[in-house]
């Protein structure tokens, strides 16, 4: 079975994007149906293509529960960012009237209802953005759509016996996690990703409520990073390996000109396939080298900072076991009533952020970030770039602008992006003013 990429809606012309959360039945990998959700269709959501100025959206809600519909790295006010305060009524309909002003990235899109993330984004309520300039020809990158432009949303879904796709996380789960049984790309089981033999462009999303991908191609050829979550690099990183956790994005060339069908692979440990990937000669090879240099600009914030905040991204098993809540931020559980931080608007805060116990991926809501050190030492290569998310597998020091407003009424959201310890209540919230 070919890959299929989501639909590509593209609001370029228009300045206009219509999105409908519906719910849906989808067989994966010829078992049976399985109630799903989607956005404009049974399961996950188009890919959208955005660029920089005035969007009007709409978001209907055709379900049974409320929703929202956080944009994940795009740069908006809190009353635009779609977080828990912005919930969409069964039957409702959300209109922001958005002004998209960033560098090119790849974002996503997914619910984001307190207490019922995780479920949702599982049951399909999540998709792709692509900000685009319009310029990657001129960048040397790759740029069509589903040929040498490939959006690859990664998840791990659970199944039972009777191929039926599950959600009923123990407490185990929920402590580690939810982990799925096997590998969905696109919600697609078993599909072959079909490639010019050229440089192709590979748009890689952990849609996963949990699992961290460590990436790998099976006969070792290089992934050459061209972007993380907020823009590209000044120059393309080659990568042996690339960890993605769940939230983050990562943009990487792969040279599929020679050796073949390789398998991205993850966790070289426990290796496991993740996606095949296949050449046609048929299918147009634009790009045949590797840029050399790429415009992003990474701006180095050290010294500009007012203000340092320490996270502790706390959990512990005694609260589990007496069946209360023990995930929380700074030792005090998510509570929509309460603002955790308020940050001065313009500013540059540091932020010294600690987990307890696992590694646990980190977002914020509202900004890009630099990351400065990992456990007292420099980022990882994937790291080096701007962020949104990042996992932290004991300390990571941050710097961020905080140049978007958000009120008491519709704050900034910081959490764990694992979406079961974010809906248990390792979450805090923010106001820039």
């Amino acid at each position: 079975m070919r890959l299929a990429m989501p639909p590509l809606l593209d609001t370029r012309a228009t300045g206009r994007l219509a999105l409908t959360a519906t719910s849906g039945r989808t067989a994966f990998d010829g078992g049976p149906d399985n109630p799903t959700a989607g956005f404009n269709q049974a399961y996950l959501g188009p890919t959208i293509l955005m660029q920089n100025g005035e969007l009007a959206a709409e978001v209907q809600n055709t379900l049974d529960e409320p929703i929202s519909t956080h944009w994940h790295g795009l740069l908006v006010p809190g009353e635009h960012d779609g977080g828990p305060h912005l919930a969409i009524a069964p039957g409702a309909t959300w209109q922001p009237e958005m002004t998209i002003a960033q560098d090119p990235a790849t974002v996503w899109y997914h619910s984001h209802i307190h207490e019922r993330t995780a479920g949702q984004v599982y049951f399909g309520l999540a998709g792709v953005i692509h900000v685009t300039d319009g310029q990657d020809d001129a960048r040397g990158l790759p740029s069509t759509y589903g040929i040498d432009d490939l959006t690859l949303v990664l998840q791990d879904r659970r199944f039972d016996a009777a191929g039926r796709m599950v959600y009923d996380p123990s407490m185990m789960d929920i402590m580690h996690g939810f982990a799925g049984n096997r590998m969905l790309v696109n919600g697609q089981a078993g599909a072959t990703a079909v490639v010019p033999e050229g440089i192709v462009r590979l748009r890689l999303l952990n849609g996963s409520n949990a699992r961290v991908y460590t990436l790998f191609f099976d006969d070792t050829r290089p992934m050459h990073l061209v972007a993380t979550d907020g823009g590209f690099l000044p120059a393309p990183v080659a990568l042996d390996v690339l960890r993605l956790a769940p939230g983050e994005r990562a943009e990487v060339l792969v040279d599929f000109s020679s050796g073949g069908a390789p398998v991205l692979m993850s966790d070289p440990g426990q290796a496991y396939g993740v996606l095949q990937f296949a050449t046609d000669s048929a299918l147009a090879a634009r790009i045949t080298r590797l840029p050399e240099r790429l415009d992003g600009v990474l701006e180095d914030l050290t010294g500009a900072e007012v203000t340092t905040r320490q996270v502790s991204l706390d959990m512990g098993m005694g609260g589990m076991m007496m069946g209360g809540g023990s995930f929380a931020i700074n030792g005090r559980p998510y509570d929509m009533r309460r603002i955790d931080f308020e940050v001065a608007l313009g500013s540059v805060e540091r932020w010294q952020i600690r987990s307890t116990m696992v590694a646990h991926p980190f977002h914020v809501h509202g900004v890009r970030f630099r990351v400065v050190t990992e456990n007292g030492g420099p980022p990882r290569p994937e790291n080096t770039g701007w962020k949104d998310t990042v996992l932290v597998p004991g300390d990571a020091e941050i710097l961020a602008r905080f140049d978007q407003p958000a009120s008491r009424e519709t704050p900034f959201m910081f959490h764990c992006h694992i979406l079961e310890h974010e809906d248990a209540g390792m979450m805090g919230q923010f106001t820039v003013t």
